[in-house]
């Protein structure tokens, strides 16, 4: 029997609202920017992880997302910015672009998202959408998508259910996390990487693995 996707929107399922938290720079020092692959091996660090104590306060304090290289992406139902209902299901047999990031506005937030629509075309011509999750609502993301001029659909995760669900790390277990996801043409999950400041790197190593994805093409497992 079919598995039938996680739902989101008001009135179905509510969580207790977390007190928001603003702005999303931190401390260079405590910049945990590092790539997950395999069995959630950190396989980069940053320069904040040059230290030996600083890796082992991150390691100890910052969980590492519950959904891991070779996983089925867990499917879901989400409102997005332009009124539609974004089904992940629904994208099977291309390649998805999950990026989280904390909030609308912010500077680096900001910086992401024109980032990912700077290069956009190019995600599109290697057969990739591109899909941004923050917690604010619909209308917000309508503002802050017309902006910005962003090309793609951004999903309204009010109560981080979203979140939950992908296990996208908090850092210093306080910030919302900023984690890439690149999911195949099968549902499978071939790519994460997990960054407050680097955000550049998000869009740099994405492109690099739809790319890869699109020339192995269905099936492969060579990502």
């Amino acid at each position: 029997m079919r598995r039938q996707p996680l739902r989101f929107a008001a009135g179905i399922r509510r969580a207790p609202n977390a007190a928001q938290t603003r702005g999303d720079c931190l401390p260079p020092v405590f910049a945990a920017d590092f790539t997950v692959a395999g069995a959630g091996r950190i396989v980069s660090g940053g320069a904040a992880a040059a230290t030996a104590t600083v890796f082992d306060y991150l390691r100890r304090t910052t969980k590492m997302a519950a959904v891991q290289i070779g996983d089925d992406a867990p499917d879901f139902e989400m409102p997005a910015h332009d009124g539609t209902i974004f089904r992940l299901s629904e994208h099977r047999g291309k390649v998805v672009v999950l990026f989280f990031y904390p909030r609308n506005g912010t500077p680096l937030c900001t910086q992401e998202a024109c980032a990912f629509r700077d290069h956009y075309e190019e995600f599109v011509a290697a057969g990739a959408a591109v899909v941004g999750v923050s917690s604010g609502g619909v209308e917000e993301h309508q503002a802050f998508a017309s902006r910005h001029r962003l090309p793609f659909v951004l999903l309204a995760d009010q109560n981080g259910e979203l979140r939950k669900l992908y296990g996208v790390p908090k850092t210093l277990g306080i910030f919302p996390g900023r984690t890439t996801y690149v999911i195949d043409q099968q549902g499978k999950v071939r790519h994460i990487f997990s960054g407050q400041l680097a955000v550049d790197r998000h869009v740099g190593e994405a492109l690099a693995i739809v790319r890869k994805l699109s020339a192995d093409g269905p099936g492969s497992d060579r990502a």
